[in-house]
C-alpha cells in the first residue's frame, strides 16, 4: 500500500475533529513513550520519528505527538504506522542553546537506521518546539543520500520558523506554528495546547478557508511555562 505525503500533511487537520473511526486507533499511540524502531516492532509503511518539546514526559510527550499519531492512524490504519521518540533531556537550557546536541545526533542516527532497518518505509522527521530545533540540527547531519529518502518533515511550533530544514526540499516540509490563527486552531485542538474555546474559532476559520492546507507565519516561540 502506498501513502501520499498529503495524508501526513492533513493529519493535524483530521485530529481537530472527533475521530469517526476509533477502531483504527491504537491505545498504545496515546503513550508518552514510543519505541517502535528499537523494540523489535515489525517494519511499517510509515515510520514517524518525533522529538518532544521542553519538559514534556516520556520520549514523545503527551500534548502534541500522541494526538497527531492517532490522526495519522485514522487515515492509514494503526497497523501501518510505527513511532519512535527521541530520548533527550528536553531541558530549558537545551532550548535556550538552540536544541539539545545529543538529541539531534540521536534523531539523525534514527533516521538513517530506519531506512536501513526498513528499506521500504516512509520516514517522517518531526518534532514540537525544542523538538523542532532538533529536527533542524539533525537534518544538517544527514548524508545527501539519507536526506533524499526522507519522506516528509513536520514541525509544530517551530522556533526557527521560516528557516529551511537543511537539505530537505521545501516541498517535503510543513511547519505548523501554534500561534498562527487558523493553523494553530487545528494543531491546538489536536494537541490541547490551549483552551477548548479555541476549537470553535479554529473550525470556523477552517470553514472560511474551505479546509485548505494552511501556511503559517509565526515566530513559533517556545512556551516555557506549562500550558
Amino acid at each position: 500500500m502506498q501513502f501520499s505525503i498529503l495524508f501526513l500533511l492533513l493529519a493535524p487537520l483530521a485530529a481537530s475533529f472527533p475521530l469517526s473511526l476509533p477502531a483504527l486507533l491504537s491505545r498504545a499511540l496515546t503513550d508518552t513513550t514510543q519505541n517502535n524502531l528499537i523494540d523489535g516492532t515489525a517494519c511499517k509503511e510509515i515510520t514517524v520519528l518525533f522529538a518532544r518539546g521542553t519538559d514534556s514526559p516520556g520520549n514523545v510527550g503527551s500534548s502534541t505527538g500522541p494526538p497527531w499519531f492517532q490522526a495519522i492512524a485514522s487515515l492509514v490504519g494503526t497497523s501501518n504506522i510505527a513511532v519512535q521518540g527521541i530520548a533527550y533531556p528536553a531541558s530549558i537550557i537545551g532550548f535556550l542553546e538552540g536544541g539539545d546536541d545529543a538529541g539531534s545526533i540521536l534523531l539523525a542516527n534514527y533516521t538513517a537506521r530506519a531506512m536501513t532497518q526498513c528499506p521500504s518505509t516512509k520516514v517522517v522527521m518531526s518534532g514540537y518546539s525544542q523538538g523542532g530545533q532538533l529536527v533542524h540540527k539533525a537534518a544538517k547531519m544527514l548524508s545527501a543520500s539519507v536526506a533524499a529518502k526522507v519522506s516528509s518533515v513536520l514541525i509544530f511550533g517551530d522556533p526557527l520558523n521560516g528557516t529551511a530544514v537543511a537539505q530537505i526540499p521545501s516541498s517535503k516540509v510543513k511547519i505548523y506554528a501554534e500561534d498562527a490563527p487558523a493553523a494553530a486552531a487545528f494543531v491546538v485542538a489536536a494537541a490541547g495546547l490551549r483552551g477548548r474555546n479555541e476549537r470553535g474559532k479554529g473550525r470556523a476559520e477552517l470553514n472560511r478557508m474551505g479546509g485548505s492546507e494552511l501556511n503559517s507565519s509565526s515566530d513559533g516561540r517556545e512556551r516555557i511555562a506549562p500550558g
